[in-house]
């Protein structure tokens, strides 16, 4: 089973607001940037957004180290989201994005790992960049 690092990060320009995502997937030497937009969105939609698209690009079974600055996402996918499923995601936020992620995680070994924002993280900070860059540039479409 191949070792993927996931590193994600999300943005939104109000809250809600016009939002971006990014995810980095590496691979040895190797890496994959997944980045999109939606408008009238969360950060947290975003953040946990990152993480489904980069499980759903990769081809494979793999063995996963989600690296995120969301708390959200790193403890509700390590900690929480066992006893949403249980009480059938009641009042949980994001059950469809949760939902999401069940199925994109399924095939996978996931691991998470939670590091400090903007604090220097090469890779955190890259993936906020573009993150913000995608909110940006959805923002900008809607003002022409």
């Amino acid at each position: 089973m191949k070792s993927i690092i996931l590193f994600s990060d999300g943005s939104s320009l109000g809250n809600p607001g016009f939002g971006g995502y990014c995810a980095i997937l590496r691979y040895k030497n190797s890496e994959k940037i997944i980045s999109g937009s939606e408008t009238d969105t969360t950060n947290n939609r975003m953040e946990l957004k990152a993480v489904i698209e980069g499980l759903k690009a990769l081809k494979e079974s793999c063995e996963v180290e989600i690296v995120s600055d969301s708390s959200y996402v790193t403890k509700g996918i390590s900690q929480w989201l066992d006893r949403w499923v249980l009480k059938d995601f009641n009042k949980v936020k994001n059950p469809d994005l949760w939902k999401e992620y069940i199925k994109a995680a399924q095939k996978h070994k996931i691991k998470t790992v939670w590091v400090k924002g903007h604090n220097g993280h090469t890779e955190n900070e890259k993936c906020d960049k573009i993150a913000k860059q995608e909110a940006e540039k959805i923002r900008n479409k809607g003002a022409v």
